[in-house]
């Protein structure tokens, strides 16, 4: 692993942290208690996209593979299909999770991200836009394509993927998680863009957030009119 590389994970690993200092300055600013995570989380991932942005910048202005990039319209054609992929490939480990290992659906580490979000709306760019960029460059460009240069495809995916779904906190669903790494993992390798697996996790994330944030309300009167009319067919 390159320099540049091992100063990523640094900088993402302190993005990670950095709620040990960042959460008693705001309180030391008097910024509400509900409020400092998702606050804090803004100001750190913020900070830290710009820094790992300087520290590849080099790198992307003096790439000597473009030739084995795909196309432009491949790219495109990739972009929009990874959507669904991701989407399905998420089902299929959920289906698997729920039937098989008798996992309840629903998500905590979702639940505690809208709750975060609702105090602190801001933070929905950081979930739908800042987050996934710094993942797909730590866990797609920097983790799997180092180990995909020593192994192959399968490992270097399987441990990316599983690195991946660690960090989100969440075991319960760590199938679903380590799934929709793999997926991306693949967009990447099959076009060598990592604006692909950007788009499409920039795309399942928004599409979270817009569902769980945006349409709250509505997802609770629905969930309300299905219990009554789940007790009325049952007297």
């Amino acid at each position: 692993m390159n320099k540049r590389y091992g100063w990523v994970l640094i900088t993402y690993i302190l993005i990670l942290l950095s709620g040990v200092i960042g959460g008693p300055i705001l309180i030391g600013l008097d910024v509400p208690r509900e409020k400092i995570p998702g606050l804090w989380n803004v100001i750190s991932f913020s900070i830290g996209i710009v820094i790992i942005f300087l520290i590849l910048l080099p790198e992307w202005r003096n790439r000597e593979d473009r030739e084995e990039r795909a196309s432009v319209p491949a790219t495109i054609g990739w972009s929009i299909l990874g959507i669904p992929i991701v989407f399905t490939a998420q089902i299929v480990a959920a289906t698997i999770e729920m039937q098989f290992l008798g996992v309840e659906p629903g998500s905590k580490n979702t639940e505690m991200i809208v709750e975060l979000t609702l105090s602190v709306p801001l933070l929905i760019l950081v979930v739908s836009v800042f987050g996934p960029i710094l993942e797909e460059i730590v866990f797609r460009k920097v983790i799997f394509g180092t180990l995909y240069k020593r192994t192959n495809f399968v490992i270097a995916a399987l441990i990316s993927s599983l690195v991946f779904a660690v960090v989100h906190r969440d075991f319960s669903h760590i199938l679903v998680y380590a799934a929709m790494g793999f997926t991306l993992s693949f967009l990447y390798v099959k076009t060598k863009r990592l604006i692909v697996p950007i788009i499409a996790h920039v795309a399942v994330n928004t599409t979270v957030m817009l569902v769980q944030v945006v349409f709250r309300d509505e997802i609770m009167k629905l969930e309300k009119q299905l219990e009554n009319m789940q007790l009325i067919i049952g007297g």
